[in-house]
């Protein structure tokens, strides 16, 4: 299925991206009114259960380079790199509560990025934003990295259905391949398999 996905293009065309924007909202703003009463009891279970604040934001960067702030339930002990500095996300990090890491498993953490959809700062399906300081490591050891942030960033994407969390130059190198993919093939199409294989995986058909 990822080969054939929707139709080659040299670059995303101005009346899709504009519909997409405009989906994109619809669909977030659906989408908080239906979780609301989920998030709500999310919140209130990371505020029972560890210390800190019930969301966490952090710079990344967006569409054409642009940093903006993203918005997740935390899911990790307060100031967790605070002796660390920034590190990548890891599977079994014990900087992870214990919430979170079920959070972190389901998911469920990404649900405030419906918020960050409305302010138009992502998109529902896209490459995800990178950290800055990431961002500039890897376009100096990736040729073409840069090309990634030609588009809105995404929840999901299908370097995330296809791949799980970089641990090597070689992941990051794997899921840029992916990125670019997606780049050039969007379409509504597109999106709406990307979203069906992201539904699968969260289901647990599939998942990673």
């Amino acid at each position: 299925m990822i080969l054939t996905l929707g139709t080659a293009s040299a670059a995303p065309h101005s009346r899709f991206m504009a519909l997409k924007n405009v989906t994109d909202r619809l669909l977030a703003a659906v989408g908080l009114i239906i979780l609301m009463p989920l998030l709500a009891l999310l919140c209130l279970v990371i505020k029972m259960t560890s210390r800190g604040p019930v969301f966490f934001q952090q710079e990344r960067v967006g569409q054409n380079g642009r940093p903006f702030n993203i918005l997740k339930l935390r899911t990790m002990v307060q100031n967790a790199e605070s002796a660390t500095g920034p590190v990548w996300a890891q599977d079994n990090d014990p900087r992870v509560t214990t919430f979170g890491r079920l959070l972190r498993l389901s998911h469920l953490d990404e649900i405030p990025q419906l918020i960050n959809v409305l302010a138009g700062n992502m998109s529902l399906v896209g490459p995800r934003p990178e950290r800055p300081v990431f961002v500039e490591q890897f376009k100096r050891q990736i040729p073409d990295y840069a090309d990634r942030l030609k588009v809105k960033p995404g929840i999901t994407g299908l370097a995330q259905v296809y791949h799980s969390y970089d641990s090597t130059l070689r992941d990051v190198r794997k899921k840029l391949a992916y990125d670019l993919l997606y780049i050039k093939k969007m379409c509504m199409m597109t999106d709406i398999i990307i979203i069906f294989l992201t539904v699968r995986c969260l289901t647990g058909r599939g998942a990673k």
